[in-house]
C-alpha cells in the first residue's frame, strides 16, 4: 500500500530501542520524562515547509515521544508528524 503525506507533514516509521541496563535490566519508557525519537522517513508530503527541510527517503530523523499521530498500516505502526515536529536529522 503507497500512502502520500499531504501537505507539510512526513510519514515516518519509528526505530525501537529498548534501553537496557548493565545488568540486563529492560527499562520500560515511563522510566523517565519525554525522550526522543528517532525514525526513518517513508514518504515526504508537497507542503512548502516541509520541502524547506530537505528530507528524502530513508533520511533518519528525530522528533518527541508524543509528537504526530499514529496509524498502523499493513501491521506497521508509522506516524504523520508535521513539519514542526522534526528537531533534526541524523547523519
Amino acid at each position: 500500500m503507497k500512502i502520500k503525506p499531504l501537505g507539510d507533514r512526513v510519514l515516518v516509521k519509528p526505530l525501537t530501542s529498548e534501553e537496557v541496563t548493565k545488568s540486563g535490566i529492560v527499562l520500560p519508557d515511563t522510566a523517565e520524562k519525554e525522550k526522543k525519537e528517532q525514525g526513518e522517513v517513508i514518504a515526504v508530503g508537497d507542503g512548502e515547509k516541509v520541502k524547506k527541510l530537505s528530507l528524502a527517503i530513508g533520511d533518519k530523523v528525530l522528533f518527541g515521544k508524543y509528537a504526530g499521530d499514529e496509524v498502523e498500516i499493513d501491521e506497521v505502526e508509522y506516524k504523520f508528524l508535521k513539519d514542526e515536529d522534526i528537531l533534526g536529522v541524523v547523519e
